[in-house]
């Protein structure tokens, strides 16, 4: 649906209802830059609203609302009013801000979760009205639905980005927490992240309380590495090598896995045509970085 047509006119700040900014993050200093906007420039694109009842209700440019009130003799803004239903205002909301925010997946998942919820529709008539698929509904869903009221307030407030969040989903709300908590003491990357889910996920208690004590030896033992911790007879370069190169082997051993499964390996023969430059590609510069680690000397001896 086109958002553009519908009737444009002035009005009273005090006139502009705000119910739906429930689906909207709160951005104090974006309205603070939109008021100095306002006061150089004016008013550059109307708001847009719909008409509930005898009350105008804000769709979009709730920062704009905000700002004008922090302008001196600034009463009225410029609206688009249109003609549009519950299930249709909840859309425009979405449409009209599409692209905007990094953290917009929790006000996606509001208007999801307010369009199935609510209003009655199923989760495929709630792709069809948003124009996604129905697993991006239900990824939305999830956030809302699956998460523990801590960590959806922290995700509101921008501690915990979607990411994570979709892989906390994949835990009991009594465990989102700790594993939540045991990612920012230990600053586990979202690879480890989800390594330690995948661990968590059908443990007894004893090994449970392992991987949350020990989450990078519980990753080696089970992946068969070496574990990634701090190495006291290391420099900090030496210590940051270390690290980037067990993640690099982590991957290679990943993939060797996958290789190695059947119903997955089957590579056609213009797979392996393409494939081939690139991994060369991999082993010319994993020979380059042991050069530069160990020298030309050394590297060729350890070849030989």
């Amino acid at each position: 649906m086109s958002w553009d047509i519908g009737s444009v006119r002035p009005v009273s700040l005090a006139e502009l209802g705000q119910s739906y900014r429930r689906y909207r993050l709160a951005d104090a200093a974006a309205e603070t830059a939109m008021a100095g906007s306002l006061r150089r420039w004016g008013q550059l694109s109307p708001l847009v609203a719909c008409q509930r009842g005898q009350q105008l209700e804000v769709l979009d440019g709730f920062k704009r609302w905000s700002a004008a009130r922090q302008v001196a003799g600034l009463t009225t803004l410029s609206v688009r009013v249109l003609a549009v239903d519950e299930r249709l205002a909840k859309a425009a909301i979405l449409s009209l801000n599409h692209g905007q925010r990094a953290a917009r997946e929790l006000e996606e998942a509001w208007i999801v979760q307010a369009l199935v919820r609510d209003d009655g529709l199923t989760q495929v008539e709630t792709a069809h009205l948003l124009g996604q698929h129905k697993s991006w509904v239900c990824r939305r869903l999830a956030l809302l639905e699956k998460l523990s009221a801590a960590v959806k307030e922290d995700m509101r407030l921008g501690l915990v980005g979607p990411t994570l969040a979709r892989q906390l989903t994949r835990l009991p709300a009594g465990n989102q927490e700790a594993v939540l908590a045991l990612t920012r003491r230990q600053t586990l990357t979202a690879q480890e992240v989800s390594g330690v889910i995948d661990l968590l996920e059908g443990a007894s208690d004893e090994q449970m309380a392992f991987v949350l004590a020990q989450p990078r030896e519980a990753l080696a033992r089970a992946r068969g590495l070496p574990t990634a911790l701090r190495d006291p007879r290391l420099s900090s370069a030496g210590n940051w090598l270390a690290k980037h190169l067990t993640q690099a082997l982590e991957a290679l051993t990943r993939v060797e896995s996958w290789l190695r499964t059947p119903n997955e390996r089957a590579l056609l023969a213009r797979d392996r045509e393409i494939l081939q430059p690139l991994l060369a590609r991999v082993g010319d510069e994993a020979g380059l970085v042991a050069e530069l680690v160990l020298g030309p000397q050394l590297e060729r001896a350890r070849l030989s």
